[in-house]
């Protein structure tokens, strides 16, 4: 009784041996928020990495030679488009050796298709500062884009794997059905600031103004991507005392200490935004909870001036 033939073993051995697993679809993200859209859409399905740290400007990514690694073994690169990361992925790309990347190709997914872009120039003049041609690329801080963004999402992950479409546009619906519902919420919150002038410190929130009825014109560089200067602050700190503006936003990788000079000179309160999941304490669950947090932050800091 304590001896098996050897075929009895062999036997027991692929009776019990676990189940072959799917290999999981593996992804690139380039900057956070794509990355937790990607995450919603994909489930378990996907392995994903993303390349931009939540508190790192994302026209200025620091380009780890790990990442040509990354993007040398993905099937899907999920990309903001509109020229965000012009100053760094092309190069990136180039050395992953990886044709399923290249713009155009099936597992390059450009996000802002489908996307209104804002502030795209009749003609490009370095002199007016980083101006994009495509237009203003920080449509995600828009929660309607990001439905546009996961559709595009889950359309390449379903030309990927068809096996798990079925679970990428369940997901879909269900991420899509979260921004509907929290909409209206984050609308309720910010309608009796309708109107209302916020300062801030980059051009990146020109499309959350837009879907919430703030008017976000002014901003702390002089132009965009030129830091900024005694002068021009001089300017925003007398139109800011005379328009009788009371907040400045600021991002996780901008000088906080500028913001917080003129902060002193006007009055005004500085809030802490940001464009990427992480990119503050409480941010850490997802889009959902970014946008929550800043409809929020905002609503409060208007809130104290009335």
């Amino acid at each position: 009784m304590r001896f098996f033939s050897r075929s009895l073993i062999c036997s027991l051995a692929l009776t019990t041996a676990p189940m072959a697993v799917q290999a999981k679809l593996n992804v690139v993200a380039t900057t956070p928020d794509l990355a937790s859209i990607a995450k919603e859409i994909g489930g378990e399905h996907i392995d994903i990495t993303t390349l931009a740290k939540p508190t790192e400007d994302p026209h200025f990514v620091d380009a780890k030679p790990s990442f040509i690694v990354k993007l040398n073994h993905a099937a899907v690169l999920i990309a903001g488009g509109a020229e965000l990361a012009i100053g760094w992925l092309p190069a990136l790309l180039d050395q992953s050796r990886n044709p399923k990347l290249a713009p155009g190709a099936p597992g390059h997914v450009a996000c802002a298709q489908g996307v209104s872009l804002l502030e795209v120039p009749s003609t490009l003049d370095r002199s007016r500062g980083d101006i994009h041609a495509a237009g203003n690329p920080h449509y995600l801080v828009d929660p309607v884009n990001a439905k546009i963004v996961a559709q595009n999402i889950a359309n390449a992950f379903c030309a990927q794997d068809e096996k798990g479409c079925a679970a990428y546009r369940a997901n879909l619906k269900k991420f899509s059905d979260a921004i509907d519902a929290k909409l209206a919420e984050w609308e309720r919150v910010l309608a009796p600031f309708k109107g209302e002038q916020i300062v801030a410190y980059h051009n990146s929130w020109l499309y959350f103004g837009d879907r919430f009825g703030l008017k976000i014109d002014l901003f702390l560089e002089p132009k965009p991507g030129v830091p900024p200067t005694p002068t021009h602050l001089a300017e925003v700190i007398t139109k800011m005392k005379q328009d009788k503006v009371h907040v400045i936003i600021v991002d996780p990788y901008l000088n906080r200490r500028t913001a917080e000079t003129v902060a002193e000179k006007t009055g005004a309160t500085v809030v802490d935004v940001s464009q990427f999941p992480g990119g503050m304490k409480s941010t850490e669950g997802g889009y959902v909870a970014l946008i929550d947090h800043v409809v929020n932050a905002v609503a409060r800091a208007l809130g104290q001036t009335h």
